[in-house]
């Protein structure tokens, strides 16, 4: 039986808890699972936890408009507590532990806050943006891998971007912003400098 998501971590680690968020097509996946092999923290995804949950393979195609089939607001919603029950058992072995999901919604973001407080433990948060152009183009590609994880398109993008609360409730020093448009050895260097 899991651990409830208020039980303490224990005084003896030092784990943090960070979240790459943003609109899809931003480079967030990349980047934040380099980060979590480079930092050896665990990684969870929330596109492969989705599909894990309906009992898919993680390169299925779910080709569904916005909020339907596995996307409904239910579902995400059960994907996301799913996410932060994963952290929590991490967190609470010390482990470090990055998550990966858009996080469009302030309360989402506000469960992950409260998650890391109710553990005594530090959390990020990584904001990834770059132009609409570059967005495109990583769509267009992406549509092309056939081992791609991700089902986002524009008309999803788009989606996205009407329901985007900007994080204004988070603290100067729980944010980082970042241009994901440069190679990514750079954006890992200058992520490593801003999170110092």
């Amino acid at each position: 039986m899991p651990a409830a998501l208020d039980s303490p971590v224990p005084s003896a680690t030092e784990p943090r808890l960070q979240v790459f968020f943003g609109l899809i097509a931003t480079g967030k996946s990349t980047l934040a699972r380099a980060w979590a092999a480079r930092h050896g923290r665990e990684y969870y995804n929330s596109d492969v936890v989705r599909k894990e949950l309906a009992g898919l393979d993680a390169a299925t195609r779910c080709r569904e408009e916005a909020d339907r089939g596995i996307y409904t607001p239910e579902f995400s919603r059960r994907t996301y507590a799913e996410l932060l029950q994963r952290a929590a058992g991490d967190l609470r072995r010390g482990r470090g532990v990055v998550l990966d999901a858009s996080y469009l919604e302030r309360a989402e973001r506000d469960r992950v806050a409260a998650l890391a407080q109710t553990l005594g433990v530090p959390v990020d948060f990584v904001l990834c943006e770059c132009s609409d152009e570059v967005k495109r183009e990583r769509l267009a590609i992406r549509a092309r891998d056939s081992r791609a994880v991700s089902d986002g398109s524009w008309a999803i993008y788009l989606r996205q971007r009407e329901k985007f609360q900007p994080p204004t409730e988070l603290k100067p020093e729980q944010l980082v912003v970042i241009d994901t448009a440069r190679p990514l050895e750079q954006l890992l260097a200058e992520l490593a400098r801003l999170l110092a």
